[in-house]
C-alpha cells in the first residue's frame, strides 16, 4: 500500500525507493519546505514526528505524551458497540492500545509509554474481576495484550529500578487475571509474576 505525497513522490509502508530519494535530493528549498508543510498538515504521525525531532526536541515528547493521555480519557467516555459490558470495554482497550502504539512509534521515552499502558489497565482492575470470568473472552485477551506490553516495556526497554515502582502493581494484575483466565492461552503464557 502506497500514498502519493504532492502527487509526485510515492512512499510505501515506510520504504522509499532509490528513484524518489534522487528526486527528493534534486529538490529546491521552497519545493523541500511545501513538501514538508503538506505531509505535516495531512499525516498526524508526520507532524508528530516533527514536533518531537525538530520543532521541540527539549519538551516535544512531553506535549504528545500529554496529548495522548488526553486522547486516551476521551476513548473511556466514549461509546462502544457491543451488547455485554465486556465486548464495549474489549473495544474500548484496543482503541487505547492502538493509540498507545501510534505514541510509541514516534515517542522514544518508553518510560512515558509505560505510563500510559498502566494508565489504561488500571481500568480493568478498577472493575470486578467477575468481569473476566464470563464468556466473553475478548476482554480478557485485551487485558492480557496490554499487560504484556507493560511487562515486555519494563524488562526490555526500562532501567531495572522502574520495577520498583511497578512489579507490585502488574504482580496483583497478573495474580488476578490469572486466577479468573489461566484457561486461555494468551493469559496462560503470561508470567506468573515479574
Amino acid at each position: 500500500m502506497g500514498y502519493k505525497i504532492d502527487g509526485k513522490f510515492t512512499v510505501t509502508m515506510g520504504v522509499i525507493n532509490s528513484e524518489t530519494k534522487d528526486a527528493i535530493k534534486k529538490l529546491s528549498k521552497a519545493d523541500l519546505e511545501k513538501l514538508v508543510f503538506k505531509a505535516a498538515s495531512k499525516y498526524k504521525d508526520f507532524n508528530d514526528y516533527l514536533l518531537v525531532n525538530f520543532v521541540d526536541k527539549e519538551f516535544g515528547e512531553q506535549d504528545l505524551f500529554e496529548k495522548a493521555s488526553i486522547e486516551i480519557e476521551g476513548l473511556f467516555r466514549k461509546s462502544y458497540k457491543g451488547f455485554a459490558e465486556e465486548l464495549q470495554l474489549a473495544n474500548m482497550l484496543g482503541a487505547c492500545h492502538k493509540r498507545i502504539n501510534e505514541f510509541g512509534k514516534i515517542c522514544k521515552n518508553k518510560e512515558l509509554e509505560l505510563i500510559l499502558v498502566m494508565k489504561v489497565l488500571e481500568v480493568p482492575f478498577t472493575l470486578s474481576s467477575n468481569l473476566f470470568c464470563t464468556c466473553f473472552t475478548n476482554y480478557n485477551y485485551k487485558v492480557s495484550l496490554l499487560l504484556k506490553k507493560a511487562i515486555s516495556l519494563l524488562n526490555n526497554k526500562l532501567h531495572e529500578d522502574y520495577k520498583i515502582q511497578y512489579v507490585q502493581i502488574l504482580n496483583g494484575y497478573l495474580q488476578t487475571i490469572k486466577r479468573t483466565s489461566d484457561y486461555l492461552d494468551s493469559v496462560n503464557n503470561l508470567p506468573n509474576s515479574i
